[in-house]
């Protein structure tokens, strides 16, 4: 069974430096209110055949009443299946969704028929570093440029009619990946139909349809499908951090080590990484700056380099003060 990179880490929760958390300041992600999910939520959207990625974040914005909405990698319009929608501030996360990996369902049609040996042999061809050429009607400069496949599976032949799965690195083309698939194979080939199944921590197992978030009027129901924007940095390793660190975190301070409670294994310098509260609250995230063996032996230093606040200023400030 296939895995995205970031499923077969191993983590491992370290302590540092034992901590509690004070009732006082903020609150556990799955506590937060529906008005609180509007401004920091994400949802999971089924996207249907038709609309673009935009209109459909278009159409959540309309249905919520909210000012801001955006959906987490573009789906061409016949493409339907995984589309994460951020809501508010949730939005920026888009940007940190990108290194976590893509799966699809594709079924490719051959343009002759040949065995079903020949195409499970090209398709060990399609694994690992590939390069790909982007479309004509692509958004990007079109050179060719190298994309991952970490896992490419035919999960059925019928004739001309190819059904695989394929996980791979954000920014790769299956509609190419088809085409491509025909050329070595020497049949050609083209992409007949395709559904996303994972975008990251996302998958077709907990997404909803516009149907269903359009009938979810009473609060209660709307919190079942508005998820905490934490789902979406699901697939970063993070670091955990004293409610006294985080207050100058909010307001763009990078992270130091005298102020971290707990952190996961892992942990590479250079990698993106999120900082959270006790609670599981996402506060920011950055750049590491040391990897998880120098976190648990250095007492002072730069841990984190701020790159994208998301808790607001004030959330672990003592009032009293």
């Amino acid at each position: 069974m296939g895995q995205l990179p970031f499923e077969t880490v191993k983590r491992e929760i370290l302590v540092k430096k034992k901590a509690v958390t004070s009732k006082d300041f903020g609150c556990k992600p799955d506590d937060r209110s529906v008005e609180e999910l509007l401004k920091y939520g994400v949802i999971n959207i089924n996207k249907p055949a038709g609309p673009t990625s935009h209109q459909v974040s278009d159409t959540i914005k309309k249905i919520l009443g909210v000012s801001k909405a955006g959906h987490f990698g573009t789906l061409d319009p016949n493409v339907t299946g995984v589309l994460p929608i951020g809501l508010g501030k949730a939005t920026r996360l888009a940007n940190f969704l990108l290194g976590a990996g893509k799966e699809y369902i594709c079924l490719m049609h051959l343009h002759k028929e040949v065995s079903e040996e020949q195409i499970k042999k090209t398709a060990k061809k399609f694994r690992g570093i590939i390069k790909q050429f982007p479309p004509v009607r692509s958004a990007i400069k079109r050179q060719i440029r190298e994309r991952e496949i970490y896992y490419l599976e035919i999960l059925e032949i019928d004739g001309k009619d190819v059904l695989f799965k394929v996980g791979c690195e954000a920014g790769t083309y299956i509609r190419t990946l088809c085409v491509d698939f025909g050329k070595v194979l020497g049949t050609g080939a083209h992409m007949a139909q395709l559904v996303r199944t994972k975008a990251g921590s996302f998958s077709d197992k907990d997404m909803i349809s516009l149907h269903d978030l359009l009938d979810a009027s009473a609060e209660d129901e709307l919190k079942r499908f508005i998820l905490p924007m934490e789902e979406a940095v699901k697939h970063l390793l993070k670091i955990y951090v004293l409610d006294s660190a985080i207050d100058s975190m909010c307001h763009g301070a990078d992270l130091y080590v005298i102020g971290i409670s707990k952190y996961e294994s892992e942990i590479k310098r250079g990698e993106l990484v999120a900082v959270m509260s006790l609670k599981g609250e996402l506060v920011s995230i950055g750049y590491a700056e040391m990897n998880s063996k120098e976190l648990g032996k250095r007492e002072r230093g730069t841990a984190v380099r701020t790159r994208s606040v998301f808790m607001e200023v004030g959330t672990y400030a003592d009032k009293n003060k």
